[in-house]
């Protein structure tokens, strides 16, 4: 039974990462719920100060006109942020946007597709990432070890198995945004003020899985209805709200339809294009300007323009800075977790025979049911051969990329380019990994 609202108790939160642009988004989201998930005190953490500290004499406007009650503070002292904390919302970036743009460009510079999650581009971000969360869930264990980590940190396939190698008993959720921001598309779609008015089957690996089933509360099937629309117009939407300003975000959304035709008995997670659609992807693309380009063009540099104005005029009140669902999924996560509201997730965790034929020790996306013990997954069966084979290929090369960060193996970092279905050769695996190891040569192990 979940802890009624009037007797939760007040939350410690640090923010890891906090020098992120979606920091200001979930903090307004904590903020206008706290009356479902009362919060005591949030720290940002960061070891790049000079952003961190924008972003945070910001928040610190925000908060103190809108709930000054909560206590606010930042650092780059991995003890003084880890130390006393409920969650640990962890966002981290490491090499920033420069190395995104180097994990973009260099698979186009030898004709793949350059994508911070996918591909090549995504392994080499998951090889930067590895060591600095598993530092972080190290910090959370020493200094407070009775909290929670809500890692939603990308490439998250890459970084769960590795937390389920390395940290296996942590008590760390991956999770990612990508399937909720989909499913609020749907929820649009099908004229629905949220996706919390409909619960889903869904299976695969993260950024590369299928919705087998989409019911609202009375039972009723809103697959026939989203298949009919995706069939015409991918996850495109006709309406204000559903337009994103990047181009390449917008062509993403319209090769749903594409990805529909390949098996039209499901609906897709659209970075599947990516891989079944590589060529087509580097055709329409420009090798020159990705979106870690289109981010820092706008995104991030509309967020620090916004930040050092709030500064400036010492208040918030006009402010575009706002929640999203980018920040809700980690309230309604934190929410099930604290107070045992049993709500169903997608999470990403061990297999453990929740999709009957598919490797055990495989880190699957699926739904769970979340509460005060942590998740229960729920059980999925036998998935087909089509999309098994897809799955398997794709797992060998996150297994792979994994087992070359453990044992510095250049060998098995070469395979697990070649393994991934975005490249097409092994001749191009080696050039391209080449060129990642030059370009990462300040965050990866010394490979042999």
């Amino acid at each position: 039974m979940s802890v009624p609202v009037e007797k939760r108790q007040k939350q410690r939160i640090v923010i890891a990462g906090g020098g992120s642009t979606y920091t200001a988004g979930i903090i307004t989201m904590l903020l206008e719920n706290n009356d479902v998930f009362p919060i005591e005190s949030i720290k940002l953490y960061d070891n790049f100060a000079e952003r961190q500290e924008r972003v945070a004499k910001a928040c610190e406007i925000i908060i103190r006109e809108r709930l000054p009650q909560v206590k606010f503070s930042w650092t780059t002292d991995p003890v003084e942020a880890f130390t006393d904390v409920d969650f640990v919302m962890a966002q981290i970036r490491v090499g920033l946007f420069a190395m995104r743009e180097q994990d973009e460009h260099i698979p186009f510079k030898h004709g793949c597709v350059g994508q911070e999650t996918c591909g090549p581009g995504g392994i080499a971000y998951g090889l930067r990432t590895i060591g600095p969360l598993i530092e972080m869930i190290d910090y959370m264990e020493k200094y407070s070890p009775d909290a929670w980590m809500l890692n939603y940190s990308n490439p998250a396939a890459i970084v769960a198995e590795a937390c389920r190698v390395l940290r296996p008993d942590a008590r760390v959720i991956n999770i990612c945004d990508m399937p909720v921001c989909l499913e609020e598309i749907f929820a649009r779609i099908l004229g629905k003020k949220s996706r919390k008015e409909f619960d889903v089957r869904y299976y695969g690996l993260n950024h590369f899985g299928w919705w087998t089933q989409i019911r609202d509360h009375e039972g009723n099937d809103l697959m026939p209805e989203l298949m009919a629309y995706v069939k015409e117009h991918g996850y495109e939407e006709h309406t204000p709200q559903g337009q994103h300003k990047e181009s390449s975000w917008l062509e993403t959304m319209r090769a749903a339809k594409d990805l529909y035709a390949m098996d039209p008995t499901v609906l897709w997670n659209t970075y599947l294009k990516y891989y079944l659609m590589a060529p087509e992807t580097v055709a329409h693309s420009d090798p020159f300007y990705t979106r870690a380009n289109e981010i820092m063009d706008r995104r991030e540099k509309d967020t620090t323009e916004e930040c050092e104005r709030i500064v400036a005029a010492g208040t918030a009140r006009d402010t575009w800075f706002a929640s999203n669902e980018h920040a809700m999924f980690i309230v309604d996560l934190a929410c099930a977790l604290a107070f045992n509201t049993q709500e169903r997730f997608l999470l990403i965790v061990p297999n453990n025979g929740a999709i009957e034929n598919f490797s055990a020790d495989a880190m699957v996306e699926i739904p769970c049911i979340v509460g005060k013990d942590g998740y229960e997954p729920l059980s999925v069966g036998k998935i087909p051969t089509f999309q098994k084979g897809l799955m398997e290929q794709q797992i060998a090369s996150e297994k792979l990329a994994v087992e070359a960060w453990l044992e510095g193996s250049y060998q098995k970092l070469w395979q697990s380019f070649m393994m991934n279905k975005s490249v097409p050769s092994a001749k191009i695996a080696k050039d391209i990994l080449d060129d990642m190891i030059e370009a990462n040569k300040d965050y990866w192990p010394e490979l042999h």
